[in-house]
């Protein structure tokens, strides 16, 4: 398992909130995913071996989210 916080500077309300974290349930492989539009960020727990840092971003896109890593 891992955990990555992404920055997501278009977050910026309760909605957004509900977005992203609505996204656990259409990718597989990703267990949990905790979001904060005061900090911009969210923290997603996943399964390496089922899903990318890449297909997380692209998801995030095509909500209409830009989702940086963090390191």
């Amino acid at each position: 398992m891992a955990k990555k916080t992404f920055q997501v500077p278009s977050m910026h309300c309760t909605a957004c909130v509900i977005r992203l974290e609505g996204i656990e349930d259409e990718l597989p492989g990703v267990i949990r995913i905790t979001a904060s539009y005061r900090k911009q960020q969210m923290e997603v727990e996943y399964d390496e071996s089922q899903v990318s840092d890449t297909q997380i971003i692209a998801i995030a896109k095509e909500h209409g989210y830009e989702a940086i890593p963090l390191v």
